[in-house]
């Protein structure tokens, strides 16, 4: 979708997309994650027709490593290619720093997604309580 327009947004503002998508019945507070708040982490939404409808969390613990987290892309636009926007704009940040490795704890219901950008699987599955199984992914940029 090319009317996406990709931009930073603050811990607070992907509340809107993290709830519905991630957070559903769970009390709203769960939409805030450790480290939202740090220095050295990023947030970005995905704007369509003036409406926030994706977002992706980066942190940046340590030198050219990156966790990518509470990538969510509201239910009805999903398939739409936003997810994948969110992605490389978050990548090219990456690269922007001088590259290294991304990973992320990925829901195993997005594993396809993350496979058709180039991620690739490192772990066993695994489960967060309350959240269901999961698998560490990584890919290096740059």
């Amino acid at each position: 979708m090319s009317d996406v327009i990709v931009s930073e947004i603050s811990a607070q503002e992907t509340w809107s997309v993290r709830y519905p998508v991630l957070r559903a019945g769970r009390p709203l507070e769960d939409c805030a994650f450790p480290h939202d708040e740090d220095q050295s982490t990023a947030h970005f939404g995905a704007f369509y027709q003036g409406q926030l409808v994706g977002v992706v969390t980066l942190l940046h613990p340590s030198e050219r490593q990156f966790q990518l987290r509470g990538m969510a892309v509201l239910t009805d636009l999903q398939k739409l290619k936003i997810g994948s926007q969110l992605v490389n704009h978050l990548e090219a940040r990456v690269v922007s720093t001088g590259g290294g490795r991304i990973w992320m704890n990925a829901r195993a219901i997005a594993v396809p997604f993350y496979l058709k950008l180039g991620y690739h699987i490192c772990s066993e599955v695994f489960d967060i309580p309350r959240i269901g199984p999961h698998y560490v992914m990584e890919k290096t940029v740059g």
